[in-house]
């Protein structure tokens, strides 16, 4: 059982599997960032300064003197409806899926333009290779 696991393991698929995991993991870090860091708040300036990291509604009451901020909020232990984090993490999915349409488009588009690109034409055989046949071709009885 553990050589057939070996094997398994070994298989060129599941090891480009295994490096796509991590690439896509590492991948998904920056685009965390971009989203959180660099369009969410310029989406928020947009739409009057709102940060939508705090948009979520308490489904308990808010005890007095805590902050009205989501963070502030969930350590109160007050159960919320964190609407505003979804909608960051669904604009960072949108903006990831678009990337990986694009890089697949591209990927597409080179194999496209291998598979159309003509052959090249086969090299000329060398002088000795030429000799050999025309000797053979004499040595054949007519």
């Amino acid at each position: 059982m553990l050589k057939e696991f070996k094997e398994f393991a070994i298989k060129g698929n599941v090891i480009d599997l295994a490096v796509g995991v991590i690439i896509g993991a590492a991948f998904g870090k920056i685009v965390d960032s971009v989203v959180n860091d660099l369009i969410m708040p310029v989406v928020g300036r947009v739409l009057g300064g709102l940060d939508f990291s705090n948009y979520f509604v308490a489904l308990k009451d808010i005890p007095p003197g805590t902050a009205a901020t989501l963070e502030a909020v969930k350590k109160a232990g007050v159960p919320v409806f964190a609407y505003g984090n979804f909608l960051t993490i669904s604009i960072n999915f949108i903006i990831l899926a678009f990337i990986i349409f694009l890089l697949v488009r591209w990927i597409n588009k080179l194999k496209r333009a291998d598979a159309a690109a003509p052959a090249p034409a086969p090299a000329e055989p060398p002088e000795e290779v030429m000799l050999l046949r025309e000797i053979r071709d004499n040595l054949k009885p007519r």
